[in-house]
């Protein structure tokens, strides 16, 4: 079990990436969520599967990503037990 939250910078907002990270996190089974920060950042953070989580976290930044990710600074943190994953 492995929980990271992830900002994403770069043009993110507006473009349906929080949606884009959704679709990826719920078919994985994973549970937190992706919203938008006042600052124009994204978001992201993901709790489930080791492996599922790196898939995800991969993929960020991958050429399917909607917009134009410029970085994405991850942080690991201790799982809080989630059941959904939103996007707020």
């Amino acid at each position: 079990m492995r929980r990271v939250v992830a900002h994403v910078s770069g043009h993110v907002q507006g473009v349906g990436y929080r949606w884009f990270v959704r679709g990826l996190a719920q078919p994985a089974g994973l549970t937190g969520h992706a919203r938008n920060l006042a600052d124009g950042r994204v978001e992201v953070a993901l709790e489930g599967d080791d492996d599922a989580v790196a898939d995800v976290l991969a993929a960020l930044d991958g050429p399917r990503a909607p917009g134009r990710v410029t970085a994405v600074d991850v942080r690991d943190e201790p799982a809080r037990g989630g059941s959904t994953f939103t996007t707020e």
